[in-house]
């Protein structure tokens, strides 16, 4: 039996109805992760014959996933829909699942050269497919199919506010919302749910109500709101500095750049490259930067152990920047080596910026519970030759294919220029991408919490620590595990060990998007 004939798992891809006006989710797999082909459809039946030529359908894989894009696009062309592989003026219908409309139009510039202003085809939610695919006919398109996302605008808000409880309750009942294998319709179909505060219980029973929010309505048009997102989305911004330029009057990236601010290194850098920097990095993209880091890393250590951690380890796609944990089995020997490899780069002419710490472990209370890990690290740009684009992700290539081989003229590298000369014309003109990439260099036995910790999802570390502390009476961190009732620390050499630990059944990357 397939996996999609259950009709209790059938509708896990149907999750949140439209009128929520929130993003939906593909529900993870809860076991191993099934072959390509237990997702085919019931029966193995051939494609139908195209029903509704008029609508022309476009899936975007980014967070959908490979394997769910295949499947909907066979439901759909078995249905009679027309589905298409790849964007092209015949393609009415963009169909997204949990991103913004911004980020698509971003991605689509990106990937085919399609320009927002030249843009035509409507952009939806994965709810106007799904509800399309029930009725069996391209539905009409409505207000709340367009692409929205209430409660993470609201929680985005919170943050930039620094308003920490109501950016936890609003991003909790966001992700219990994005897993539940059923339509939501109805405020009964939200009882007994956890995780639902009283405030997004009105803002979801205003929208199933009205079709809209106005709490929603107001922020997305607020000037602060507005100015914050676009401030904090440079590389060295924080909330504080971002609410401190707007006070001082600034609001657009141009008055930044003209304005006599004193820039920090990397403020200066998130500038320059802030085209580049607000792309997604694809996981073609990732194994390729891997592949020049092992050859850096392994001139100097060869039997180092270099690991893909953040979103891509959980199975993304895209990801806003590229995380690398890297140790040695035999500990000590890791020591000054990403000072080493960063020289080195810098040399081959792919590092545009760094700024590099030492391991502070030493010094720090090691018993504490804190965001930030005290290991030897370096926050960088890497530069990327777009010729990666054309290149397939398990082939194996040299550093001086896939990055320039001198930094002159492109500002910090060389040192020539400066982000208030970088112009967008410049910037599309280059051959090359800029890459945030961070290095991370842990001690073999704090590798399986390292791992852990640099893997996320933030809000999955953050629950997962809370867990241990409240429930287990144990402080957990990317350093170690503290046992307070045995007053000792639990080694571990995995992060089954660490789950073992916590007396937790072992939840695998790629269901920690939480």
């Amino acid at each position: 039996m397939s996996l999609f004939d259950r009709p209790a798992l059938r509708t896990l891809w149907c999750f949140l109805s439209p009128s929520l006006l929130l993003p939906t989710m593909a529900q993870v797999p809860r076991k191993k992760k099934r072959k390509d082909s237990a997702l085919s459809l019931g029966g193995g039946g051939p494609v139908g014959a195209v029903k509704f030529g008029e609508a022309g359908i476009f899936l975007v894989e980014r967070r959908m996933g490979s394997s769910r894009r295949r499947f909907l696009t066979e439901l759909a062309r078995k249905k009679g829909f027309r589905v298409e592989g790849q964007m092209s003026e015949s393609v009415t219908h963009v169909v997204s699942e949990n991103n913004s409309g911004d980020e698509v139009l971003e991605l689509l510039e990106k990937q085919n050269g399609i320009c927002g202003t030249e843009f035509t085809a409507a952009l939806v939610d994965i709810t106007w497919f799904t509800e399309s695919m029930g009725a069996g006919k391209p539905l009409q398109l409505e207000k709340r199919h367009r692409l929205q996302d209430a409660l993470n605008i609201l929680a985005e808000n919170a943050e930039l506010s620094e308003n920490e409880g109501p950016y936890l309750a609003f991003t909790r009942a966001s992700s219990v919302l994005k897993s539940l294998p059923y339509n939501v319709t109805k405020m009964d179909d939200l009882k007994g749910i956890p995780n639902l505060g009283d405030h997004s219980r009105k803002l979801i029973e205003e929208i199933l109500e009205g079709g809209t929010c106005n709490e929603v309505q107001d922020l997305i048009q607020n000037v602060r709101y507005q100015t914050l997102k676009k401030f904090t989305s440079i590389f060295g911004v924080g909330v504080k500095t971002a609410d401190k330029w707007f006070k001082e009057g600034l609001r657009t990236l141009n008055e930044l750049r003209a304005s006599t601010i004193k820039f920090t290194k990397q403020q200066e850098a998130g500038l320059l490259y802030y085209e580049d920097l607000i792309l997604p990095v694809t996981k073609v993209e990732a194994d390729l930067i891997k592949q020049i880091i092992e050859e850096a890393v392994h001139r100097f250590l060869p039997s180092a152990i270099i690991t893909l951690t953040g979103g891509f380890r959980r199975g993304k796609e895209y990801g806003h920047d590229v995380d690398f944990l890297i140790t040695h089995r035999e500990e000590g020997r890791e020591e000054g080596l990403i000072s080493k490899v960063i020289s080195w780069m810098t040399a081959q002419g792919i590092i545009l910026y760094d700024d590099i710490t030492d391991n502070s472990y030493h010094k720090w209370k090691y018993k504490e519970s804190e965001t930030f890990d005290r290991f030897a690290k370096c926050f960088s740009i890497f530069k990327l030759q777009k010729m990666v684009h054309n290149l397939e992700p398990g082939r194996t290539c040299s550093h001086g294919s896939l990055a320039a081989n001198e930094t002159r003229g492109i500002g910090l590298a060389g040192h020539a220029g400066s982000p208030r000369h970088l112009t967008a014309t410049a910037a599309k003109d280059k051959d090359w991408k800029a890459v945030r990439v961070d290095l991370v260099v842990a001690p073999f036995g704090q590798y399986a919490y390292a791992l852990l910790g640099w893997t996320g999802s933030r809000l999955f570390e953050r629950d997962l620590r809370r867990y241990a502390k409240h429930f287990e009476h144990m402080i957990l961190n990317s350093h170690s595990l503290f046992d307070n009732k045995q007053n000792t620390f639990l080694l571990a050499a995995t992060e089954e060990e660490i789950f073992a630990h916590l007396g937790l059944d072992y939840i695998p990357p790629q269901e920690r998007n939480a």
